[in-house]
């Protein structure tokens, strides 16, 4: 990619995009879902954080960020979650990632400063387990996004590699942990955990 020739919110995209791959891989070391043996320790934006040895984990989370870059860049989408579920696809915890691209923005980026304040949300998730709850055994994950919009052209390849998820809904407001937010011009984030309200029948889906 020519940077010179790179919108503001195209090159807000790009050091999103590539800062969310490594914060999933983080969030799914922090929960222990695989041994600790499964990563490797690198640094990015000078923390030290993990990446995934084996290919296939590394594949799913490379390609599911790198497939957001269209739409981030376009402000379509408002959430990137990271959902465990139990043995009956019940979600258990929600990492959420909600972002805000502003699309008229037209200065240009301080990479720095937006890596500086990503920077940040890296240092929260090393120190957030206890914020977390164990997950059951049977446990599974994967990554969800939520559009503001469906791309217009739907018939082209990056719109196409999503699909509707089936996931179930919680039927009580979930209870909300913030952990970490940023404003940085073109770019806002919020970080925060969701869990099921106490008072969510157990039996969701049924």
């Amino acid at each position: 990619m020519d940077r010179k020739n790179t919108s503001p919110q195209g090159e807000t995209a790009r050091v999103l995009v590539e800062f969310l791959e490594v914060a999933i891989t983080s969030i799914v070391f922090l929960k222990g879902f695989y041994p600790s043996e499964a990563f490797e320790r690198r640094r990015y934006m000078n923390v030290v954080v993990h990446r995934a040895r084996h290919p296939q984990l590394s594949g799913y989370i490379h390609s599911v960020t790198a497939g957001l870059l269209p739409f981030v860049q376009k402000g379509l989408v408002e959430r990137v979650n990271v959902i465990f579920y139990d043995n009956e696809h019940v979600p258990v915890e929600k990492f959420i990632f909600k972002i805000i691209v502003n699309q008229s923005y037209n200065s240009k980026v301080e990479e720095n400063d937006l890596e500086f304040a990503l920077r940040a949300f890296l240092i929260k998730l090393t120190i957030a387990e206890p914020l977390t709850k164990p997950l059951p055994s049977g446990s599974s994950w994967e990554v969800t996004a939520y559009f503001r919009a469906l791309p217009q052209d739907s018939s082209n390849k990056e719109a196409r590699m999503w699909v509707p998820t089936d996931t179930k809904q919680w039927l009580q407001p979930p209870d909300i942990t913030p952990i970490k937010s940023m404003s940085s011009e073109p770019l806002k984030v919020q970080l925060y955990l969701e869990h099921p309200n106490p008072s969510e029948p157990k039996n969701l889906g049924v």
